[in-house]
């Protein structure tokens, strides 16, 4: 992979969950609302850790195991219950608007996660519907995160290389994505990843690309 050269960058890839906002809160109330409808426990520690990093599907698979008429049933019921209450449990990240607002129009920003239809909705809850050139979440690829296709779908469509990319993940899911995609990665709050740089904050992206 080329040595990462902050001249180069010409393309911010945002993960969501975990990066763009806090959404433990907001992510076990609505599994857990789920599993309490069908007479299930609240979820484990390792059932959230999970859910926080897979697609809706995967997460309901892993929760409710396999059984193809179970899981049709609570897939018909993910599809019913609004993901809108809970939003009041998300929390933004502090620097996120004010990044953007510097990153843009100098930089492309874009998104690529495993959320599903919830996406498009957390944006404009949060009234960043125009503040990214390309959204990708897992129903827009094949194959979502840790494969690179999100990642590469964004590269594509802005027929930008690897190396003029970086992409802020906070999980291995992303750490693997990265790694297939070539794009030099940023981990956010999680010192266990393989990465070019560790952050705590997003305001710290701006001594990265010093601006």
């Amino acid at each position: 992979m080329r040595k990462f050269k902050h001249l180069d960058v010409k393309l911010v890839i945002f993960d969501c969950d975990g990066v763009m906002f806090n959404t433990e809160k907001a992510n076990t109330a609505y599994y857990n609302q789920i599993l309490r409808h069908f007479n299930r426990p609240d979820m484990t520690p390792e059932q959230f850790s999970f859910v926080q990093m897979h697609t809706a599907h995967d997460s309901l698979s892993h929760l409710f195991g396999e059984r193809l008429q179970d899981l049709e049933q609570v897939i018909g019921y993910s599809k019913q219950l609004s993901y809108l209450p809970f939003f009041k449990y998300m929390e933004i990240e502090p620097y996120l608007k004010p990044l953007l607002n510097k990153l843009r129009p100098v930089y492309k920003t874009a998104i690529a996660t495993n959320r599903t239809d919830t996406m498009n909705s957390v944006l404009m809850e949060h009234g960043l519907e125009n503040c990214f050139d390309i959204v990708v979440s897992a129903l827009d690829v094949d194959r979502p995160k840790p494969h690179p296709d999100p990642l590469l779908k964004v590269l594509d469509h802005f027929l930008f290389k690897p190396y003029e990319a970086i992409y802020i993940g906070d999980s291995k899911l992303d750490e693997q994505a990265a790694e297939k995609a070539e794009i030099p990665l940023i981990a956010y709050d999680n010192v266990s990843l393989s990465s070019d740089f560790h952050i705590n904050s997003l305001q710290e992206i701006e001594k990265i690309l010093t601006i």
